[in-house]
């Protein structure tokens, strides 16, 4: 049996979450050059405000 090397596990680990988070940031950067990204600001997930109705 082999003893554990934590401190390798959790570099490896590190490496493969900063490897996945860069993916994210480039696919990222390219939506927002083509103009693709969604924007995430209250006005674009804001219904408009209903027209009072005539009394």
């Amino acid at each position: 049996m082999r003893t554990p090397n934590y401190n390798f596990e959790r570099q490896e680990r590190d490496r493969a979450k900063a490897a996945k988070k860069a993916e994210k940031a480039a696919a990222k950067a390219a939506a927002k050059a083509d103009g693709n990204e969604p924007r995430d600001d209250a006005a674009a997930h804001e219904t408009p405000p209903a027209s009072p109705s005539p009394s």
